[in-house]
Protein backbone atom coordinates (compact mmCIF):
# COMPACT_ATOMS: atom_id res chain seq x y z
CA UNK A 1 0.00 0.00 0.00
CA UNK A 2 0.99 3.50 -0.19
CA UNK A 3 1.79 5.96 2.61
CA UNK A 4 -0.84 8.00 2.35
CA UNK A 5 -4.68 7.66 1.55
CA UNK A 6 -5.52 8.79 -1.90
CA UNK A 7 -9.31 8.91 -3.33
CA UNK A 8 -8.71 6.03 -4.90
CA UNK A 9 -9.01 3.41 -1.31
CA UNK A 10 -12.72 4.88 -1.87
CA UNK A 11 -13.54 4.09 -5.51
CA UNK A 12 -14.88 0.78 -4.42
CA UNK A 13 -12.41 -1.27 -6.43
CA UNK A 14 -8.54 -2.90 -5.91
CA UNK A 15 -7.24 0.01 -3.64
CA UNK A 16 -10.48 -0.07 -1.15
CA UNK A 17 -10.35 -3.49 -1.27
CA UNK A 18 -6.58 -3.65 -0.44
CA UNK A 19 -7.20 -1.48 2.57
CA UNK A 20 -9.91 -3.58 4.12
CA UNK A 21 -7.75 -6.58 3.58
CA UNK A 22 -4.39 -5.62 4.67
CA UNK A 23 -5.50 -3.04 7.57
CA UNK A 24 -9.65 -3.40 8.45
CA UNK A 25 -9.86 -7.45 8.52
CA UNK A 26 -6.39 -8.48 10.21
CA UNK A 27 -7.59 -6.26 13.19
CA UNK A 28 -11.31 -6.55 13.87
CA UNK A 29 -11.91 -10.59 12.33
CA UNK A 30 -14.90 -11.98 13.54
CA UNK A 31 -16.95 -14.69 10.92
CA UNK A 32 -19.73 -11.97 10.22
CA UNK A 33 -17.35 -9.52 9.27
CA UNK A 34 -14.96 -11.83 6.97
CA UNK A 35 -18.22 -12.35 4.81
CA UNK A 36 -17.74 -8.78 3.41
CA UNK A 37 -21.49 -8.54 2.56
CA UNK A 38 -23.74 -5.62 2.34
CA UNK A 39 -24.24 -6.23 6.54
CA UNK A 40 -24.23 -8.88 8.72
CA UNK A 41 -26.80 -11.11 9.73
CA UNK A 42 -26.73 -11.60 13.37
CA UNK A 43 -28.62 -14.01 15.96
CA UNK A 44 -30.82 -12.68 18.37
CA UNK A 45 -34.60 -13.87 19.45
CA UNK A 46 -34.92 -13.67 15.89
CA UNK A 47 -32.47 -13.35 12.95
CA UNK A 48 -31.58 -9.89 12.02
CA UNK A 49 -29.70 -8.02 9.52
CA UNK A 50 -27.09 -4.70 10.53
CA UNK A 51 -25.66 -2.48 7.95
CA UNK A 52 -24.27 0.84 8.32
CA UNK A 53 -22.81 3.74 5.61
CA UNK A 54 -21.55 7.14 5.06
CA UNK A 55 -22.51 9.29 2.31
CA UNK A 56 -20.15 12.31 0.90
CA UNK A 57 -21.77 12.81 -2.32
CA UNK A 58 -20.64 16.12 -4.53
CA UNK A 59 -23.01 17.69 -5.19
CA UNK A 60 -25.58 16.93 -2.55
CA UNK A 61 -28.34 17.69 -5.05
CA UNK A 62 -28.20 15.77 -8.32
CA UNK A 63 -30.69 14.89 -10.77
CA UNK A 64 -32.98 12.29 -9.62
CA UNK A 65 -32.53 12.82 -5.84
CA UNK A 66 -30.25 14.14 -3.04
CA UNK A 67 -28.02 13.17 -0.17
CA UNK A 68 -30.78 12.64 1.89
CA UNK A 69 -33.15 10.19 -0.48
CA UNK A 70 -29.26 8.15 -1.49
CA UNK A 71 -28.52 8.31 2.60
CA UNK A 72 -31.77 5.87 3.91
CA UNK A 73 -31.80 4.41 0.16
CA UNK A 74 -28.16 3.37 0.58
CA UNK A 75 -28.69 1.52 4.22
CA UNK A 76 -32.31 -0.12 2.82
CA UNK A 77 -30.74 -1.44 -0.19
CA UNK A 78 -28.08 -3.08 1.29
CA UNK A 79 -30.23 -4.78 4.53
CA UNK A 80 -32.56 -5.92 1.10
CA UNK A 81 -29.63 -6.97 -0.59
CA UNK A 82 -28.89 -9.78 2.92
CA UNK A 83 -32.53 -10.57 2.53
CA UNK A 84 -33.75 -8.47 5.05
CA UNK A 85 -36.96 -6.65 5.39
CA UNK A 86 -35.60 -2.91 6.65
CA UNK A 87 -37.32 -2.12 10.38
CA UNK A 88 -35.34 0.95 12.09
CA UNK A 89 -32.59 3.23 11.47
CA UNK A 90 -30.39 5.83 12.53
CA UNK A 91 -29.51 9.13 11.08
CA UNK A 92 -26.08 11.39 11.89
CA UNK A 93 -24.80 14.35 10.53
CA UNK A 94 -21.62 16.35 10.36
CA UNK A 95 -22.76 19.58 8.93
CA UNK A 96 -19.90 22.09 8.30
CA UNK A 97 -20.17 25.44 9.21
CA UNK A 98 -21.65 28.02 6.95
CA UNK A 99 -24.06 25.21 5.45
CA UNK A 100 -27.38 26.91 4.34
CA UNK A 101 -30.37 26.28 6.65
CA UNK A 102 -32.59 26.01 3.65
CA UNK A 103 -30.49 23.31 2.58
CA UNK A 104 -30.82 21.13 5.51
CA UNK A 105 -34.47 21.38 5.60
CA UNK A 106 -34.94 20.27 1.96
CA UNK A 107 -32.09 17.72 3.03
CA UNK A 108 -34.24 16.39 5.97
CA UNK A 109 -37.54 16.29 4.11
CA UNK A 110 -36.16 14.34 1.65
CA UNK A 111 -34.54 11.59 4.24
CA UNK A 112 -38.34 11.97 5.90
CA UNK A 113 -40.26 11.42 2.54
CA UNK A 114 -38.22 8.44 1.63
CA UNK A 115 -38.22 6.05 5.36
CA UNK A 116 -42.05 6.70 4.96
CA UNK A 117 -41.85 5.37 1.52
CA UNK A 118 -39.46 2.46 2.45
CA UNK A 119 -41.14 1.73 5.86
CA UNK A 120 -38.76 2.64 8.39
CA UNK A 121 -38.66 4.56 11.26
CA UNK A 122 -35.44 6.34 12.15
CA UNK A 123 -34.99 5.77 15.76
CA UNK A 124 -31.59 7.53 17.02
CA UNK A 125 -29.30 9.54 15.84
CA UNK A 126 -26.46 12.34 16.29
CA UNK A 127 -25.01 15.63 14.63
CA UNK A 128 -22.15 17.09 14.62
CA UNK A 129 -20.86 20.65 13.33
CA UNK A 130 -17.32 21.42 12.20
CA UNK A 131 -15.24 24.58 11.73
CA UNK A 132 -15.54 26.56 8.02
CA UNK A 133 -13.34 24.76 5.69
CA UNK A 134 -13.38 21.36 7.95
CA UNK A 135 -15.69 19.43 6.24
CA UNK A 136 -18.03 19.86 2.57
CA UNK A 137 -20.75 20.88 3.22
CA UNK A 138 -22.85 17.83 4.82
CA UNK A 139 -21.83 14.34 5.09
CA UNK A 140 -24.37 11.87 6.27
CA UNK A 141 -24.54 8.35 8.24
CA UNK A 142 -27.31 5.70 8.51
CA UNK A 143 -27.18 2.49 9.99
CA UNK A 144 -30.00 -0.09 9.82
CA UNK A 145 -32.05 -2.76 11.12
CA UNK A 146 -34.53 -5.25 9.23
CA UNK A 147 -35.37 -8.75 9.78
CA UNK A 148 -34.63 -11.95 8.29
CA UNK A 149 -36.88 -12.87 4.94
CA UNK A 150 -34.68 -15.12 3.03
CA UNK A 151 -30.94 -16.39 4.66
CA UNK A 152 -28.49 -17.62 3.06
CA UNK A 153 -27.08 -15.38 0.45
CA UNK A 154 -23.64 -16.20 -0.31
CA UNK A 155 -20.92 -16.80 -2.68
CA UNK A 156 -20.40 -20.26 -1.91
CA UNK A 157 -23.89 -21.08 -3.13
CA UNK A 158 -22.53 -20.70 -7.02
CA UNK A 159 -22.36 -23.38 -9.50
CA UNK A 160 -21.86 -23.83 -12.79
CA UNK A 161 -24.44 -23.18 -15.17
CA UNK A 162 -26.61 -20.49 -12.84
CA UNK A 163 -26.87 -17.38 -14.57
CA UNK A 164 -26.63 -13.70 -14.03
CA UNK A 165 -29.91 -10.97 -13.97
CA UNK A 166 -29.06 -7.57 -13.51
CA UNK A 167 -32.86 -5.47 -12.88
CA UNK A 168 -32.44 -2.55 -15.27
CA UNK A 169 -30.16 -0.30 -17.00
CA UNK A 170 -26.65 -0.05 -15.48
CA UNK A 171 -24.33 3.01 -14.97
CA UNK A 172 -27.10 5.29 -14.46
CA UNK A 173 -25.98 7.18 -11.13
CA UNK A 174 -22.19 7.50 -11.69
CA UNK A 175 -22.80 9.11 -14.89
CA UNK A 176 -25.67 11.61 -13.47
CA UNK A 177 -23.72 12.50 -10.44
CA UNK A 178 -20.60 13.33 -12.71
CA UNK A 179 -22.68 15.41 -15.16
CA UNK A 180 -24.35 17.25 -12.04
CA UNK A 181 -20.88 17.73 -10.57
CA UNK A 182 -18.87 19.37 -13.63
CA UNK A 183 -21.79 21.06 -15.36
CA UNK A 184 -22.20 18.26 -17.97
CA UNK A 185 -24.73 17.58 -20.14
CA UNK A 186 -27.11 19.87 -18.70
CA UNK A 187 -29.56 20.23 -21.55
CA UNK A 188 -30.31 16.02 -21.54
CA UNK A 189 -32.52 13.50 -19.16
CA UNK A 190 -29.71 12.03 -17.58
CA UNK A 191 -31.13 11.07 -14.25
CA UNK A 192 -30.13 9.12 -11.25
CA UNK A 193 -31.61 5.83 -10.40
CA UNK A 194 -31.21 6.19 -7.02
CA UNK A 195 -34.38 4.62 -5.14
CA UNK A 196 -35.53 1.82 -2.71
CA UNK A 197 -35.04 -2.01 -3.99
CA UNK A 198 -37.97 -2.94 -1.51
CA UNK A 199 -40.52 -4.00 -4.32
CA UNK A 200 -37.69 -5.44 -6.58
CA UNK A 201 -36.38 -7.11 -3.55
CA UNK A 202 -39.39 -8.59 -2.45
CA UNK A 203 -40.23 -10.21 -5.83
CA UNK A 204 -36.98 -11.95 -5.62
CA UNK A 205 -37.28 -13.09 -2.18
CA UNK A 206 -40.16 -15.51 -3.47
CA UNK A 207 -37.66 -17.83 -5.25
CA UNK A 208 -36.19 -18.67 -2.16
CA UNK A 209 -32.91 -20.13 -2.30
CA UNK A 210 -32.89 -20.68 -6.11
CA UNK A 211 -31.34 -17.11 -6.03
CA UNK A 212 -27.58 -17.12 -4.91
CA UNK A 213 -26.53 -13.91 -4.35
CA UNK A 214 -27.43 -10.89 -4.85
CA UNK A 215 -25.80 -6.94 -4.57
CA UNK A 216 -26.72 -3.78 -5.97
CA UNK A 217 -23.93 -2.28 -7.59
CA UNK A 218 -23.10 0.85 -6.37
CA UNK A 219 -19.26 1.69 -6.20
CA UNK A 220 -17.38 -0.06 -8.93
CA UNK A 221 -20.32 -0.56 -10.87
CA UNK A 222 -21.96 -4.14 -12.79
CA UNK A 223 -17.86 -5.22 -13.25
CA UNK A 224 -16.72 -4.95 -9.86
CA UNK A 225 -19.81 -6.58 -8.44
CA UNK A 226 -19.54 -9.35 -10.56
CA UNK A 227 -15.69 -9.84 -9.79
CA UNK A 228 -16.57 -9.88 -5.95
CA UNK A 229 -18.61 -12.41 -6.94
CA UNK A 230 -16.44 -15.23 -8.07
CA UNK A 231 -12.87 -13.71 -6.49
CA UNK A 232 -11.58 -16.59 -4.83
CA UNK A 233 -13.85 -19.11 -6.02
CA UNK A 234 -13.64 -21.67 -8.84
CA UNK A 235 -15.60 -20.30 -11.07
CA UNK A 236 -16.07 -17.65 -13.70
CA UNK A 237 -18.70 -15.37 -15.17
CA UNK A 238 -18.97 -14.82 -18.73
CA UNK A 239 -21.11 -11.55 -19.54
CA UNK A 240 -22.92 -11.31 -22.38
CA UNK A 241 -21.92 -7.23 -23.83
CA UNK A 242 -25.08 -7.16 -26.59
CA UNK A 243 -27.55 -8.71 -23.38
CA UNK A 244 -26.38 -5.49 -20.98
CA UNK A 245 -28.84 -2.76 -20.44
CA UNK A 246 -27.88 0.32 -20.91
CA UNK A 247 -29.62 4.06 -21.10
CA UNK A 248 -28.84 5.55 -24.51
CA UNK A 249 -28.18 9.19 -23.30
CA UNK A 250 -25.78 7.03 -20.07
CA UNK A 251 -24.29 5.46 -23.06
CA UNK A 252 -23.46 7.94 -25.56
CA UNK A 253 -22.23 10.63 -22.24
CA UNK A 254 -19.68 7.53 -21.51
CA UNK A 255 -18.49 7.70 -24.70
CA UNK A 256 -17.94 11.21 -24.75
CA UNK A 257 -16.17 10.97 -21.13
CA UNK A 258 -14.24 7.95 -21.69
CA UNK A 259 -16.03 6.19 -19.01
CA UNK A 260 -16.96 2.69 -19.45
CA UNK A 261 -20.51 2.50 -18.18
CA UNK A 262 -19.74 -1.21 -16.84
CA UNK A 263 -18.20 0.58 -13.95
CA UNK A 264 -20.36 3.30 -13.23
CA UNK A 265 -22.63 3.49 -10.49
CA UNK A 266 -26.23 2.51 -9.79
CA UNK A 267 -28.17 3.21 -6.82
CA UNK A 268 -31.34 1.59 -7.68
CA UNK A 269 -30.78 -2.07 -9.81
CA UNK A 270 -29.75 -5.30 -8.27
CA UNK A 271 -27.50 -7.92 -9.93
CA UNK A 272 -28.38 -11.40 -9.01
CA UNK A 273 -26.86 -14.66 -9.58
CA UNK A 274 -29.68 -17.34 -9.62
CA UNK A 275 -30.68 -20.96 -11.07
CA UNK A 276 -30.84 -21.51 -14.79
CA UNK A 277 -34.13 -23.37 -13.99
CA UNK A 278 -35.90 -20.37 -12.70
CA UNK A 279 -34.52 -17.62 -14.14
CA UNK A 280 -36.24 -16.79 -17.22
CA UNK A 281 -39.80 -16.91 -14.96
CA UNK A 282 -37.69 -14.36 -12.42
CA UNK A 283 -36.84 -11.83 -14.69
CA UNK A 284 -40.32 -12.05 -16.23
CA UNK A 285 -41.79 -11.31 -12.85
CA UNK A 286 -39.42 -8.39 -12.23
CA UNK A 287 -40.02 -7.13 -15.67
CA UNK A 288 -43.97 -7.01 -14.17
CA UNK A 289 -42.56 -4.00 -11.94
CA UNK A 290 -41.82 -0.52 -13.05
CA UNK A 291 -38.74 -0.30 -11.68
CA UNK A 292 -37.91 -3.45 -13.49
CA UNK A 293 -38.68 -3.23 -16.46
CA UNK A 294 -35.44 -3.32 -18.43
CA UNK A 295 -34.45 -6.55 -16.27
CA UNK A 296 -32.46 -8.83 -18.41
CA UNK A 297 -30.35 -12.35 -18.38
CA UNK A 298 -26.39 -10.87 -18.83
CA UNK A 299 -24.20 -13.68 -18.47
CA UNK A 300 -23.56 -17.58 -17.20
CA UNK A 301 -21.57 -18.70 -14.72
CA UNK A 302 -18.86 -20.88 -15.59
CA UNK A 303 -15.58 -23.10 -14.92
CA UNK A 304 -13.44 -22.00 -17.91
CA UNK A 305 -11.68 -18.65 -16.40
CA UNK A 306 -11.19 -19.64 -12.62
CA UNK A 307 -12.51 -16.36 -10.61
CA UNK A 308 -12.65 -14.02 -13.50
CA UNK A 309 -15.26 -12.14 -14.94
CA UNK A 310 -14.78 -12.08 -18.77
CA UNK A 311 -17.11 -9.96 -21.55
CA UNK A 312 -18.12 -11.23 -24.63
CA UNK A 313 -18.22 -8.61 -26.77
CA UNK A 314 -20.56 -8.73 -30.41
CA UNK A 315 -17.86 -9.35 -32.74
CA UNK A 316 -16.93 -12.51 -30.95
CA UNK A 317 -14.05 -11.36 -28.98
CA UNK A 318 -13.68 -11.63 -25.41
CA UNK A 319 -11.45 -9.19 -22.28
CA UNK A 320 -11.17 -9.51 -19.11
CA UNK A 321 -12.88 -7.19 -16.61
CA UNK A 322 -11.10 -6.74 -13.56
CA UNK A 323 -12.49 -4.95 -10.64
CA UNK A 324 -12.30 -0.86 -10.88
CA UNK A 325 -8.74 0.49 -10.52
CA UNK A 326 -8.67 3.76 -9.23
CA UNK A 327 -10.63 6.34 -8.91
CA UNK A 328 -13.18 6.59 -12.28
CA UNK A 329 -15.88 8.46 -10.28
CA UNK A 330 -15.50 9.84 -6.84
CA UNK A 331 -17.63 11.38 -4.60
CA UNK A 332 -20.76 9.31 -6.04
CA UNK A 333 -22.43 8.16 -2.44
Amino acid sequence: MEEIITLDYGSGGKKTSSLIEEILLPKFDNSKLNELMDGAVLKSKGRIAFSTDSFVVSPYFFPGGDIGKLAVCGTVNDLLMCGAIPRYLSLSFIIEEGFKIEHLKKIVNSISETAKECGIEIVTGDTKVVEKGKGDGIYINTSGIGFMEIEGYAKARINDGDVVIVTGNVGDHGVAVMSARNGFFLDTDLKSDCMPLTNLAKTIFKYGREVKIMRDPTRGGLATTLNEFVEGTEFSIELIEKDVPIAQNVFTACEILGIDPLYSANEGKIVLIASKDIAEDLVKDIKNLPEGKNAAIIGKVTSNHKGLVVLKTPIGGSRILNKLTGAQLPRIC
